[in-house]
Formats: structure tokens, sequence, C-alpha cells
């Protein structure tokens, strides 16, 4: 990009790949759009429902099973466990057959899982049902991403994607306030069940509504040896980066809400039950507002999304780390403050997406999407599975000191993340031969032109 010219360098043009055979024209969005993406969006916020049920149920899992910290975190574990693994063939999988399947399917799989662990009396029996969840889980947030540049002009495809994942967010308020209460007055089976139930409503609107492109569109379908596709996904440092990218903003929010936040609320900090979720729905309420900026900063500044990336990063580290050092228990303030922090996690983790859209094939963007969630909750529950232990190792204990020593098994993503970000990124631009504004070049345009990024929207660079 070196030799183009100034337009071209500027361009946001890098995010305007169209990443479907058939994209929408820049101009409107085909009929029905809004259906199948609504049908998405519910079918997502339903999994995170499940995905999120057992952080609120850690207590009574561990009253019901009879079993210590580590133990529990291992239900959790195993089932981010299975949907991490599970990424890689349903990436080769939504290359091959297309969203709505993988939706559907994936639902009844969490609806049989929920259900089984209403019923589970014994701890061999439990994991099993976390597995279906995990399994179930991982076929639904891909499929869903996959949907919006297949119905919306590429020039919308970065804030519906944050909106997408936003929306599917409201599913951690589903376990934080309406479950907590069903585990307090009806008892474990009865939630469990009434759980499982909405993963059926989630593949009955799935089946009926999702369709995976447009009436008279194709959806591009992978046809050659999934192998040889991996390589082509995994030889560009721009899956790197969008796997870096993933694993340094998903996992301090998805360890909180998932499984310690509210035992380490309730527990070591002395929080009550309605404290400890009005601030996991705070979580998800200010994700509402970040998203939309985080979208809107990414189609304006494509070449600077790293950097936008490292602000987040940051976000999440520095109220952690005041609280991880705060003498005593922590002020509402600042337990306040680290959610607040903890919200820029999920939308900046999108950026992810963003980068395996303008990189990755397009008949390989399953794969590369993926490949990409798969990092981010390989380290997801190794930092899950970490607190866990180092609780186990000081007795097991739930206080004040015992934790926040635990919570220091984060400090090694919070390092070890962002050196990742800039090491791929320098590769990936080198690669792409990407000339990158200098922030003084930026300035200038900014305020010379207004209406950019409207200028060049046709232009490639």
């Amino acid at each position: 990009m070196t030799g183009g010219s100034t337009a071209e360098q500027f361009s946001p043009s890098t995010t305007d790949r169209p990443s479907g055979a058939t994209a929408p024209r820049a101009g409107g969005t085909p009929r029905g759009a809004w259906v199948v993406w609504a049908a998405a969006a519910t079918a997502f916020a339903i999994a995170v429902f499940h995905r999120s049920s057992m952080g609120v149920a850690a207590l009574p899992a561990a009253e019901r099973f009879e079993v210590g910290a580590g133990v529990v975190s291992t239900f959790v574990v195993v089932q981010l466990l299975v949907y991490s693994l599970a990424q890689l063939p349903v990436g080769v999988m939504l290359d091959r057959f297309g969203p709505r399947r993988m939706i559907t399917i994936g639902a009844v799989l969490m609806a049989l899982g929920q259900a089984s662990m209403a019923v589970a009396d014994q701890l061999g029996w439990a994991v099993a049902a976390r597995v279906l969840v995990g399994a179930g889980d991982a076929m639904t947030f891909a499929s869903a991403i996959r949907l919006v540049p297949a119905w919306f002009a590429p020039r919308r495809v970065p804030l519906m994607t944050q909106v997408t994942g936003l929306t599917g967010q409201f599913g951690q308020i589903l376990s934080a306030v309406p479950l907590v209460w069903l585990l307090r007055t009806t008892g474990w089976s009865t939630s469990y069940l009434v759980a499982a139930a909405t993963a059926v409503l989630s593949a009955l609107v799935a089946g009926l509504l999702i369709r995976d492109h447009p009436a008279g569109g194709t959806t591009p379908r992978s046809s050659g040896r999934p192998r040889a596709g991996l390589g082509d996904v995994l030889g560009h440092p721009g899956t790197w980066l969008g796997a870096f990218t993933h694993a340094s903003t998903v996992f301090a929010p998805m360890t909180f809400a998932m499984m310690w936040g509210f035992p380490y609320l309730t527990s070591a900090e002395g929080r009550s039950d309605a404290t400890a979720s009005g601030l996991l729905s705070l979580l998800v309420v200010l994700g509402v507002f970040v998203g939309p900026m985080v979208g809107f900063l990414t189609q304006r500044h494509p070449l600077r999304r790293s950097t936008l990336v490292l602000l987040v990063v940051i976000a999440n580290a520095l109220p952690w780390l005041m609280v991880v050092l705060w003498p005593g228990p922590a002020p509402l303030w600042l337990l306040t403050l680290w959610v607040v922090g903890l919200a820029t996690g999920g939308p900046g983790s999108a950026v992810a997406f963003d980068f395996a859209r303008t990189f990755a094939p397009t008949e390989r963007l399953g794969t590369a999407t993926g490949f990409i969630i798969m990092c981010g909750f390989a380290v997801t529950l190794a930092t899950i599975l970490g607190i866990g232990l180092a609780l186990d190792a000081q007795g097991g204990s739930y206080d004040l000191q015992s934790f926040r020593r635990a919570w220091l098994v984060m400090l090694v993503p919070y390092l070890l993340g962002p050196l990742g970000i800039v090491w791929t990124r320098t590769r990936a631009r080198h690669k792409e031969d990407l000339r990158v504004p200098t922030w003084r070049e930026v300035w200038k345009r900014e305020i010379g032109n207004r209406n950019w990024p409207r200028l060049d929207r046709g232009r490639r660079s």
C-alpha cells in the first residue's frame, strides 16, 4: 500500500471486504434481514445464559455434590474446554453446512445438557451434562456472526457484529438475576429444567426463522480438504492477531461473569446476593453503550484496531490491580469501576472477528473464526482453573486474602496478551504491505473532512 494514493492509504476499505459470495449491496438491507438477525441474536443470548449458568450456582453446586472450589471450577473448565476444542471442527462444519443448521443443533444439545444437569446427583453425570452444554454453545456464536456479512452491507458489518455480541450478552442477566432467584426459591432441579426449556425455544426459533442468505443469494461453501484450509488460515499472521486479541480481552470478563465474580463478591467482599447480581447485570448493561462506540471506531479507523484493543486491555487490567492491592474489603465504587473496565472486554474481543473477516479467505471464514474463539476460551478456562487451584492450595477458603492471591493468576495473560498483539500486528502489516498513517495525519484528515470515512467508499487499499 506504500505506493498507493493518499485516499487509498486512509481508506477504511480494509473493513469493507465482503465476506459472502453474494454480499448485500452497499446501500440497502435485504428484506427479512432484521428477523434473521434477531433470531440469531436470541439464540446467542440463550447460549450465553447456559454458558454462565454455573457461575451463579458455584456455591449450590459445591453443596449438592459435596466438593471443593477446585472441583466446582472443573464444571466450567470442562464446559469451556469442550467449547474451545470444538471450535475448529465447528468452523469447518459451518463453512460446509451453514449457520441455520449449526445454531439449531447447538440449541438441542444445550437443552439435553441442562435437562441432564437438573437430574444429576453424581459428579460424573454433572460433568457429562456440562460437556453437552459446551458442545451446543460452541455452535452458536460463530454461526450468528457468520450471518451478519451475509445479510448486511459491508460498511455495517463492524457495528452489527458488536451489536450481535452485546445483544447476546443479555443472557448473562438471565443467569445473574432470574436463575439466582430460581435457585433460591425452587431449588436445583426446577431451575435447570427451566433452563433446558429456554434452549428448546431457541431451537424452534432458529429452525423457523433463520436463513443462511437472502433470497436469490448464495453462501460460499468450502469444498477442499479441511487440513489444507486450516493451513491457509493459520499461516496468516492476521489470524493470530485475532487470536491474541480475543484471548487478551475476553478472559477477564468471562472469568468474572462465568465463575468467580459472584462468589468473590459475596463470600470474599461480603456483598449481598442482590449487590453481586446487580454488578453482574451492570457488566452487561454497560456493554450496550461501549459496544457501539467500539464498532464505530473499528469502522472509522480500521488500521488502528489493534491500538483500540490495547486500550481495552489496559481498561480491564488497571481496576483489577487496584482491587487486588486494596487494603481490606474494596469499596463499592472500586468494585463498580472494576466492572466498568471489564465491560469493555466483550466489545473489544469482537474486534478479533473483524480481523478474521478482513484477513481470512471468504470460504474459510468459519474456520478462522473458530480458531480465534478457541484461543480466547482456552485462555479463559486456564484462568478459571488456575484460580480454583490457587484457592484449593490455600485450604479451599473463599476469604478475602485467599481470593485476592488467587486473582494473581490473571497477571499472566494480562502481560503476554499485549505482547502477542504487538508482535502479530507487525507481521500482519508487513505481509499485507500496509502503510499505517501517523496520528498527526489521522488528526489532520479528521479535522479537514468530518464526513470521512464516507469518502472513497468503493476504493480498495
